[in-house]
């Protein structure tokens, strides 16, 4: 077997949890080879295991208290009984590995061709002026313009993209013969993700790498793999050829997992017309009571104990969706008109919006896609009243809005960073209540309690804390605290972009039976294109800051009118390996 790359034989992981001697099982005999300048996409859902498999390859859980079982050699390394100058040497000499978010794994004080120097200068006797010329030399091999400059900038001064390219750059310093990529297009909009996977096609065709990606997009293997191995907590439970895998799935894991990603060429499901969603919304709020742009503190929190849906709940959630104008017009939930937003002075200043225009009415939800640095987020965060414009107005049923409005609420992309580590979850749905005035506790936790079963939680995870969930709840605990206060309008920045498919299509249907329950306008942001397509009536698509085309989804999809919309379109990942090779023959820029 000396000719192998990459030999995993029964291999188990145990992390240690709680207290002496207790352990949870991560990876449960998980056999598989590779071949020299083969690459194998490891898939599955968030949990199953693939990223503990990857850092095994490199011994990364030695000294960590997990146990490890079977055998694990990389080039001839027997990984489990290396020394640690083995160790050593076999990370970044003989395998190196990317990982998902390069600002964690790039210090931010030293210029990026440092550090890549340094790398080198730990596997090789050379002087710090050869390091720092093989650095320039790598960051120009990865697509990074003007590489002697670039290299003396720091990580912040680097796009995402290019940011993922520097670490690739630094992996490959070493002229490693196995490249371990975790995710490493995860944060990435769709035309980067596309360059970032043609330079890793092309290194393994030209430097003769071997790669295993690890990834929870089925569509990022599809285009960049030879074979796949499909887990589920912690068992191997298909592998073959990615043609064969994606055409004829023979595990119903595989089938499903496959059946939740989303597709730009599938049809879209059924949603009710903004007609029916208007006037259900306008029979709830008769029959619910009050609005919430006319309720007071007490009678939004009225019809808590009936729960979103409830009596009382769906009512005051949308009574004040669909407002009536004077000729009996409906009125939008949100407008923007002409909004502007910049940043910096003087010769540092910036445009991220220029020029917005558009509308939002009840029970429609509208998609804003676009690259990195296109003004889709500040433009929602503008939509909430979290940004100021530097010109232009935004109006919220028609009246035009100062600071936070009443009856809007945000889904943000990283739910970590957005809920309080020290309250529990419970309290964090409650949080909103309380700050539009409501006083009675047991209403308002007999409303933070409907709210966790309504987005699939169960009412004692009321006081668990937000590291005691997966991503895809902490997500749902999200949603639920937007819902708190029963708002007209939801604006979600990326709300799925960083969950696995299955995960995903959980969270997008849960919105979608939301909005049809209670009426809501959504505004979804996100790169994803397919997602956006099966999620929005209507789609704008943003580029340094403007709206180049807006429309209905069906339309701009199937017939885009701009240029720059096709270029998004034809950058998706697709689940055909054979349509996904003749693309790479298109010529792509560095990002």
């Amino acid at each position: 077997m000396s000719d192998l790359l990459v030999d995993v034989r029964d291999l188990v992981v145990d992390f240690p949890v709680g207290g002496p001697g207790a352990y949870v099982r991560a990876v449960d005999g998980v056999s598989f080879t590779m071949g020299p300048g083969h690459a194998l996409g490891i898939v599955g859902e968030s949990g199953s295991g693939k990223s503990t498999v990857a850092a095994a390859l490199l011994g990364l859980h030695r000294g960590t208290g997990t146990r490890l079982g079977g055998t694990v050699r990389v080039a001839g390394t027997d990984v489990g009984g290396a020394s640690a100058a083995e160790l050593r040497r076999l990370r970044g000499a003989t395998a190196a590995m990317v990982f998902q978010d390069p600002l964690s794994s790039l210090d931010p004080y030293y210029a990026v061709g440092d550090q890549i120097a340094e790398v080198y200068r730990v596997h090789a006797a050379v002087s710090r002026r050869a390091a720092r010329a093989r650095a320039v030399s790598v960051l120009d091999r990865v697509g990074i313009p003007d590489a002697v400059r670039r290299s003396r900038a720091r990580p912040h001064e680097f796009s995402g993209g290019m940011r993922q390219r520097a670490l690739i750059a630094m992996a490959l310093v070493c002229e490693p013969r196995l490249l371990i990529a975790d995710e490493p297009t995860t944060a990435l909009d769709v035309t980067v993700q596309a360059q970032i996977l043609d330079l890793l096609h092309g290194l393994r065709r030209e430097e003769g790498l071997g790669l295993l990606l690890v990834t929870h997009d089925v569509g990022v293997a599809a285009e960049s793999v030879d074979e796949l191995l499909v887990m589920r907590d912690g068992h191997a439970v298909e592998r073959g050829p990615v043609a064969e895998v994606l055409a004829g799935p023979a595990d119903p894991y595989t089938r499903a997992l496959l059946a939740a990603v989303p597709r730009l060429d599938a049809p879209r499901k059924p949603r009710p017309s903004r007609e029916t969603a208007t006037t259900a919304a306008g029979v709830a709020g008769v029959a619910g009571g009050a609005g919430v742009a006319s309720a007071g503190p007490s009678e939004a929190a009225s019809g808590a104990a009936g729960g979103p849906g409830g009596a009382g709940g769906a009512g005051a959630a949308v009574g004040a969706s669909g407002v009536a104008g004077g000729d009996g017009a409906e009125v939008p939930v949100v407008e923007a008109l002409g909004l502007r937003r910049e940043f910096g002075r003087g010769k540092r200043r910036v445009t991220a919006v220029g020029g917005v225009s558009l509308a939002v009415r009840a029970g429609e939800t509208l998609g804003v896609v676009g690259e990195s640095g296109s003004g889709k987020s500040t433009l929602g965060r503008m939509l909430v009243g979290l940004l100021e414009p530097s010109s232009g107005r935004v109006r919220h049923a028609g009246a035009e809005a100062r600071g936070i409005p009443a009856g809007v609420q945000m889904v943000f992309q990283d739910p970590v960073s957005s809920l309080n580590p020290r309250r529990s979850v419970g309290e964090s749905i409650a949080d909103p209540l309380r700050a539009a005035g409501e006083r009675d506790e047991a209403a308002i936790r007999a409303r933070a309690l409907a709210l966790l079963e309504r987005v699939g939680l169960e009412p004692g995870h009321y006081d668990r804390y937000p590291h005691e969930f997966s991503g895809g709840q902490r997500q749902r605990v999200g949603i639920a605290r937007a819902l708190a206060p029963r708002p007209r309008l939801i604006v979600c920045d990326e709300p799925v972009s960083a969950l696995d498919v299955t995960t995903q299509a959980q969270v997008t249907a849960l919105l979608a039976e939301l909005q049809q329950e209670l009426g809501i306008a959504l505004v979804f942001i996100a790169h994803d294109l397919a997602v956006v397509r099966q999620v929005s009536d209507r789609v704008a698509v943003m580029r340094s800051g403007e709206i180049v085309e807006e429309g209905p989804v069906d339309e701009v999809y199937d017939r885009p009118a701009h240029p720059y919309t096709r270029q998004l379109l034809d950058a998706v990942p697709v689940l055909d390996p054979e349509l996904a090779a003749a693309r790479r023959h298109r010529a792509v820029g560095p990002s």
